[in-house]
């Protein structure tokens, strides 16, 4: 049975960081990544990595701030967030998939929260 299941979120101070873990299961996935939604907007991409390799790739707007990691070991991704912004505000998704489908595989996210 494939399960992903996210945590780390909460409220945190602009300039803050939060990490976000998503333990992943079931499936000998390709790659994870994680993707955001805010209130009244779409979902969007964040970050990805290779499970194999550990290439990684950004949106635009966190690189520099977020870094996505991996620990096989654990079967488990990592989002470290730096330098928070009240736009970084939003419910983050952990999604994974197999070779290269899209994303199917989708956790039941976690709300991150970011005060002025």
């Amino acid at each position: 049975q494939v399960q992903l299941v996210e945590s780390g979120g909460g409220l945190v101070q602009a300039g803050g960081s939060l990490r976000l873990s998503c333990a992943a299961s079931g499936r000998a996935f390709s790659s994870v990544g994680w993707f955001r939604q805010a209130p009244g907007k779409e979902r969007e991409f964040v970050a990805a990595i290779l499970l194999s390799g550990g290439s990684t790739s950004y949106v635009d707007s966190v690189k520099g701030r977020f870094t996505i990691s991996r620990d096989n070991a654990k079967n488990t991704v990592y989002l470290q967030m730096n330098s928070l912004k009240p736009e970084d505000t939003a419910v983050y998704y952990c999604a994974a998939r197999l070779a290269l489908a899209p994303f199917n595989y989708w956790g039941q996210g976690t709300q991150v929260t970011v005060s002025s």
